[in-house]
């Protein structure tokens, strides 16, 4: 049987084509000898195939030989073959030719007549190759290809180094052999040809060595068999790792695969594959089969005598099979390691492991690593004692793993390890003992839903006393409340673990009541907050362990100041000078988000810097994500807006498994979609997956979601619409009494009930606002309720020469700037000025154009677009600054805007409202639009307008 792959139809011949190009003219010098080796699946047969087409195409006829293996091989076979569909012109045949007519009975019209039998066997054996190499001549200009001489016979072998010897002159000879080294063709029986290649000096001579392809070449090949432009990188290095980047393998592999780039789950193990594989495994002695069963067992590359004690051969009889193993490409050498040329080539190998011999293996091999020098690999360990039915030795081997990422700081490894642990079965001590170390290290990894189930399914058993009880359901209720995006749910879960902490511990209950003392809009009314947080003071005196006293005091720090509590910087001074670690990250993060939120920048950039620098001393990507996203808002509230679109992409594509994370990455990704893009819809998909997200917010996802959402529908002339956006997160304000965290929101939430003619709710709004921050150490919500009462006061005096309302504006407009707020600055110069155009006072338009460079200072090119409108509106020209590069032929950023809204069917005055234009100018936006992309009618853009 034929051990070589059937020869596939690719889509294209991935990374071959230099190559080609290369021999195309090696084939046009005569006489020529082109010689590809490579192994089985590497497409040395599709190269032929794809050579020989060009050269047909250039008139010259080609013809191919494929020897085919087997036991009993029938002399020249393939020679037969193949020169059977020659058709040779009778007067250049010799008379030796006529030896040629019981062989090639389709010619017999054309060959002499066949000469007297020899008298000699031999004799007639060499008068049929001569005959053979007399025909081959007469064909003229002529490429005879020979596939896959590894399994030539004699015979063939005895012509072709004739052939090779003494060149007809007008031959081009292209030979393949299996090869899996590049070859050494001037010794027979090397990893190549079967015989030695000595032509005369004059033949041309051409080697080449086909490799697998590259991650990238694997990559482009997979994209063009999935019909698709590209396919993500990931993708291709796992592809390739399973494949070896074996053209074949890959191309057998996708076609049961249709949707492989979907997931990232194993791919099935084609037929065609592990035919293949088993096919050569048969040609091997027994030892060297031992081994092969041995490598596929232990899966990564392993030495000499790692394989020689798990197939229980001395090192002298390793070696032998090896060299058997090598010679037939089952295995590969590398450093001193031996492995399989791919992953799926170890699948098909185990696979034809005998099941019951299976778990005498894995358990050899577990005992063999266990011997080996250097630091333990546990998990491998770990997975041979599973695979050999030892299941308490492979959860000991799995903790111990786990412990040993712990010590070293890698969280997210040991809680993989853990997790892996809990579902090998072990005994209830041992699983009590390894869910309370999982709970404990999940908190600073960044974990799924898998983690909280594991441990709930251990509560669940009752088998656990009060403390790790009481500790476990604590850190549940923590990864709920960071990172599963289940807010309420996690604070219940929390205040469920005080009594049985209370039993064994004062310090852990005052933990667990400092944790659920931290406030957000999603959980309970702020004083019941303030409650929890009492009874932790209380119990704090009686805390002892130090660990637990520093991590109260970080909570009730964090719990004060995201309440606005003058005593909050008192509690911080009470922290321990010696927290470090992940505490000082966390606690420091903490800070930094409530400063920012409040209007403390200075104290915010000193908790920042702290925060930073204890995550760069440990390994924790949930600290790390955490300290990112807060200093992310913190850029955005300030008005560092250069680069943070970019950054803010990357961290919502990173912190997907962290909500919380996750919807304040999208959060700043929607406000700058809306601010600095003008892009409304894409900005309002993204903030309303940032709220959808969030789980508990303290204070920032919600209200600022809004506040965007309610200046899109004003700026559009929605003003009912966007009293209705604004009212549910109101809700949460007025349900949990955080008021002061309204800051973003309560000045837009006033102009729109202005603006929808109900002046007496934005009174009532602005008086809430009033006596929630009462007696709170809140500098913005202060700098925000100014702005609310600038704007009552421009209602209630409308007139020019209401010098309160102007001093209000101004008063406000300072109150930002001092606490570095260019945008809500700009934002109360804007309606301030707008006030002051509409009453026809002066200085109405200079104070407009400041909002409009302050807008322009931060890139706000939507806010500087709804300011010039207004200045249109009020009879105003704007002039544009100088130096404005033109587009030309391409479509400027605005254009493009217009272009893409109005493929959608949007109609010219719903394009202004939604970018904040005069109607006119989306007209004229159209119509360069149309002229530029070459189209006549609006249908049309959609097609031209490209990604």
């Amino acid at each position: 049987m034929n051990a070589d792959p059937p020869i596939p139809l690719p889509a294209a011949l991935t990374g071959r084509s230099a190559l080609l190009d290369g021999l195309r003219p090696v084939l046009g010098r005569r006489p020529s000898v082109v010689v590809i080796t490579g192994e089985a699946g590497v497409g040395k047969s599709r190269l032929v195939r794809e050579l020989l087409t060009r050269t047909r195409s250039s008139g010259t006829p080609a013809l191919t030989a494929r020897c085919r293996e087997s036991d009993a091989p029938f002399p020249y076979a393939p020679l037969i073959e193949a020169l059977s569909r020659c058709r040779p012109r009778p007067e250049d045949l010799p008379p030796v030719t006529g030896a040629l007519r019981g062989l090639l009975p389709e010619l017999a019209d054309l060959l002499p007549p066949a000469p007297p039998p020899a008298d000699d066997p031999r004799a007639g054996q060499h008068r049929v190759l001569r005959a053979l190499c007399a025909l081959t001549a007469s064909l003229g200009r002529v490429v005879l290809a020979v596939e896959d001489l590894q399994w030539a016979d004699g015979s063939t072998v005895a012509f072709l180094c004739a052939v090779v010897s003494d060149p007809p002159p007008d031959l081009g000879l292209v030979l393949t052999a299996r090869g899996h080294t590049p070859p050494h063709t001037d010794t027979e029986g090397g990893d190549g040809l079967p015989f030695p290649l000595r032509p005369p000096a004059h033949v041309v001579v051409a080697e080449r060595h086909l490799a697998p392809l590259s991650v990238a070449e694997t990559g482009v090949m997979a994209a063009g068999l999935l019909g698709a432009r590209a396919v993500p990188e990931e993708f291709a290095e796992r592809l390739h790792r399973w494949t070896g980047g074996l053209p074949y393998v890959i191309e057998e592999v996708l076609r049961e695969w249709p949707d492989s780039t979907t997931g990232v789950r194993e791919p099935p193990l084609p037929a065609s594959v592990r035919r293949v594989v088993v096919e050569r495994l048969r040609h091997l002695p027994s030892d060297a089969w031992r081994v092969v069963a041995a490598a596929a067992v232990l899966g990564d590359p392993a030495p000499v005598h790692l394989l020689g004690a798990v197939a229980g051969l001395a090192e002298q009889e390793t070696r032998r099979a090896l060299t058997a193993a090598l010679k037939e490409g089952v295995v590969r050498a590398g450093d001193g390691t031996y492995a399989f040329p791919y992953e799926l080539a170890r699948r098909a190998a185990y696979e034809a492991v005998a099941e019951p011999e299976r778990p005498v293996l894995h358990l050899r091999a577990a005992r063999a690593l266990g011997r080996c020098t250097g630091p333990l690999p546990l998990v491998r360990v770990a997975e041979h004692y599973r695979c050999a039915g030892l299941r308490t030795q492979a959860v000991r081997c799995l903790e111990a793993a786990a412990d040993r990422a712990a010590r070293g700081g890698d969280a997210g490894t040991a809680t993989d390890g853990y997790l892996d642990a809990l579902r090998g079965g072990p005994s209830a001590v041992v699983r009590d003992r390894v869910a309370l170390k999982l709970a404990r290290v999940a908190l600073n990894a960044r974990t799924g839903p898998q983690v909280p189930a594991a441990l709930r399914e251990v509560l669940d058993q009752s088998s656990l006393g009060p403390g790790p009880s009481g500790e476990i359901r604590l850190l549940l209720g923590l990864l709920l409340r960071n990172q599963s995006g289940s807010g309420l749910e996690a604070l219940e879960e929390i205040a469920r673990a005080v009594p049985d902490l209370l039993a064994v511990s004062t310090g852990q209950a005052a933990r667990a009541l400092a944790i659920i003392a931290i406030p957000s809009l999603k959980g309970w009314p702020v004083g019941e907050h303030r409650r929890l947080l009492a009874e932790a003071e209380r119990l704090l005196p009686r805390v002892d362990e130090e660990d637990l006293r520093t991590a109260v005091l970080a909570n009730r720090a964090t719990a004060l100041a995201l309440m606005g509590d003058p005593s909050a910087w008192g509690a911080v001074a009470d922290l321990p000078e010696a927290i470090t670690g992940e505490a000082a990250a966390r606690v420091h993060a903490n800070l930094a988000g409530a400063a920012t939120a409040l209007g403390h920048p200075e104290r915010a950039r000193a908790f920042q810097a702290r925060a930073w620098q204890a995550v760069r001393t440990n390994q924790a990507p949930y600290l790390e994500a955490f300290v990112e996203t807060t200093d992310m808002l913190a850029a955005f509230t300030s008005g560092r807006w250069a680069g943070l679109l970019e950054r803010a992409e990357r961290a919502e594509e990173q912190y997907q498994d962290v909500p919380d994370f996750h919807a304040e990455a999208l959060l700043v990704c929607g406000l700058l979609r809306l601010h600095t893009k003008g892009q409304t819809d894409v900005a309002r998909r993204l903030l309303d997956r940032a709220v959808g997200t969030t789980a508990l917010d303290t204070g920032i996802v919600l209200t600022s979601a809004a506040a965007a959402v309610v200046r899109v529908h004003l700026a559009a002339d929605r003003p009912a619409q966007a009293v209705q956006a604004v009212e549910g997160v109101l809700h949460h304000v007025r349900r949990t009494g955080a008021w002061v965290w309204a800051t973003a929101l309560a000045p837009p939430a006033v102009q729109a009930l202005i603006r929808d003619g109900r002046d007496g709710e934005a009174h009532h709004l602005v008086a809430e606002l009033a006596d929630g921050i009462a007696r709170r150490d809140a500098p913005a919500a202060r700098a925000a309720l100014l702005t609310c009462r600038a704007l009552l006061t421009a209602t209630d005096s409308p007139h020019a020469g209401a010098g309160g309302s102007d001093a209000l504006h101004a008063a406000a407009a300072d109150a930002w700037t001092a606490l570095e707020r260019p945008y809500e600055a700009a934002y109360v110069r804007e309606a301030w000025g707008l006030r002051l155009l509409a009453a026809g006072a002066a200085g109405g338009r200079t104070v407009l154009h400041e909002a409009i460079a302050a807008y322009q200072d931060i890139d706000a090119v939507w806010d500087v677009l709804r300011c010039q409108r207004g200045l249109r509106e009020h009879g105003q020209v704007t002039v544009r600054r100088p130096g404005a590069l033109g587009y030309g032929d391409h479509l400027s950023p605005r254009e493009r805007a217009v272009a893409r809204l109005a493929s959608l069917g949007l109609s010219n005055r719903e394009i202004a409202r939604e970018l904040v234009l005069s109607h006119r100018t989306v007209e004229h936006h159209v119509a360069r639009a149309l002229r530029k992309l070459g189209v006549s009618s609006r249908t049309e853009i959609g097609s031209q307008l490209g990604p």
